[in-house]
């Protein structure tokens, strides 16, 4: 008998502000993106491993980033 598990990342769209990137320096729309990692049984997700994270990419330079928590009561 095989047992199948591990655990899945996924992103999701939180929302989008326009601001300065904080890699590049320029005014672009930054897209939050709110990360959730599941424990899988056969490839399905049963509940979550850890507490959710936020990150931001940057419209112009695709720049990767923690989001910052004071941002996140906005959205």
């Amino acid at each position: 008998m095989f047992l199948l598990f591990g655990v899945r990342s996924k992103d999701h769209l939180a929302g989008t502000r326009l601001m300065n990137c904080e890699v590049c320096g320029w005014q672009a729309p930054q897209q939050i993106l709110k990360r959730t990692t599941k424990f899988t049984l056969f490839f399905i997700p049963l509940f979550p491993m850890k507490p959710s994270s936020y990150y931001m990419v940057c419209g112009h330079c695709q720049g990767f980033r923690r989001a910052d928590p004071q941002l996140l009561s906005a959205v």
